[in-house]
């Protein structure tokens, strides 16, 4: 077990030659219908409906060179539904791989151990948003207050990220000075500005200084990146002509600046 919150996992899947069968659940399924031969005893104890256990049913039946349920009607030995003979040893083989798959994951935390940093960053990459600029850093400061609470997190270059949520979010996310946490910014949010505009007080909380690395300009809005030290940028989304007469080129000094209320924050679930 590694020394972070972040564990290494698998998910297995048994596939026959016409693609995939599904992963856990549906060989759950099989191997409850093994042992109760009731497709509603079955499905029940999965978290299935009645006509969805019977769907993964068919469609594996589909799938496999051989059936793997068979539905049987009524008569002297009564009705049910029984797993066939190769529904059985595809059982039996699944279970032999899934624990197989346990003991190389027990095996392979084991060996993490001692790489918390770098789990924590793998685990950041992984996550999908819509929003262009996403910011790893610590929790320094959290001042509450009746119903928002301001975050204040510090990105590894030293640059400081000032968030407004909601009390319930912050008890939500169990929030503490010195977790780690990410904000998330839209580039649409993001305000650029330079040389005496830089210093104008404004009621926006963050301004981040730093030095313009790329302008792309594109049909009617720019993309500008800004960098920020520690490997570290901030993007922003103005119009051409904002960025023209701002004379945005690479190598200008330019602060990136955005609302409190215009971060989200993220932390590991």
């Amino acid at each position: 077990m590694t020394d972070s919150s972040f564990r290494i996992n698998s998910a297995l899947t048994v596939e026959a030659r016409r693609g995939p069968f599904g992963g856990r659940r549906w060989m759950a399924l099989l191997t409850a219908l093994a042992d109760a031969e009731s497709i509603t005893a079955a499905a029940r104890e999965v978290g299935l409906s009645y006509k969805a256990a019977w769907d993964a049913i068919d469609a594996m039946n589909n799938l496999s060179d051989q059936p793997l349920v068979d539905r049987a009607v009524g008569g002297k030995g009564g009705g049910g539904t029984r797993l066939t003979d190769h529904g059985r040893r595809l059982v039996a083989a699944y279970q032999a791989v899934e624990e197989e798959n346990e003991r190389f994951i027990e095996r392979l935390n084991a060996r993490m151990t001692g790489a918390a940093a770098e789990l924590e960053t793998i685990g950041r990459l992984a996550m999908l948003t819509s929003a262009r600029n996403h910011f790893a850093g610590k929790v320094v400061r959290i001042a509450t207050g009746a119903v928002n609470d301001e975050i204040e997190i510090e990105l590894s270059g030293g640059a400081r990220i000032v968030a407004i949520i909601t009390h319930e979010s912050l008890q939500h996310m169990a929030l503490a000075v010195g977790d780690s946490a990410v904000a998330l910014v839209k580039a649409s949010s993001v305000i650029v500005a330079t040389g005496a505009d830089a210093g104008v007080k404004l009621s926006a909380r963050n301004r981040l200084q730093g030095k313009v690395s790329r302008v792309q300009p594109g049909a009617v809005n720019a993309e500008v990146v800004i960098d920020l030290g520690g490997g570290n940028s901030v993007a922003a989304i103005i119009t051409n002509t904002s960025a023209q007469a701002l004379q945005l080129a690479e190598g200008v000094e330019a602060a990136a600046i955005f609302k409190a209320s215009s971060v989200i924050l993220a932390v590991g679930a």
